[in-house]
């Protein structure tokens, strides 16, 4: 299975990756999610260690148990031939209404067929009022026009 686009990447096609990432992250279905990593992919997730596609599958179903109404950004941060460094931020409220904002970098490796075989995040987030909330478009895929992370100084 190939998952276009292909290493080696260049600034567009690394930028091609992370929205077409972004996008699939935004639709929180996590079984159309894992089919973008290698069967075998480990993660390394705040303090939680995953690996392969039946585990990440278990974490993102916890993720959007507890993180609702999420919505995400992510930003290129650096790439070379097989790797992609991200940046990124998302909103969600947890079960009682309190908002948070998530920031946090990942860094990607994949194989020949663009499938991520290697994905370590780091994440920290905070609480914000509702009325600090920046990301406000219907549930899904960000509108192309809605301002990028350096957009919106975040």
């Amino acid at each position: 299975m190939s998952r276009p686009p292909l290493p080696p990447f260049t600034k567009s096609t690394a930028e091609e990756k992370i929205r077409l990432a972004e996008d699939a992250w935004n639709s929180r279905d996590p079984d159309k999610i894992s089919l973008a990593y290698t069967p075998d992919c480990p993660w390394r997730n705040r303090a939680e260690f995953v690996t392969g596609r039946e585990e990440i599958v278990q974490l993102l179903t916890r993720k959007w148990t507890r993180e609702l109404d999420y919505r995400l950004i992510k930003e290129l941060w650096a790439y070379s031939d097989n790797r992609i460094a991200v940046r990124f931020a998302y909103e969600f409220h947890d079960d009682s209404g309190q908002w948070f904002r998530a920031y946090g970098n990942e860094n990607w490796e994949f194989d020949t067929d663009g499938l991520m075989r290697r994905r370590v995040a780091s994440i920290n987030e905070h609480p914000i009022n509702t009325d600090e909330r920046k990301f406000h478009w219907p549930l899904g895929r960000r509108p192309d026009d809605h301002p990028s992370l350096s957009d919106l100084n975040l």
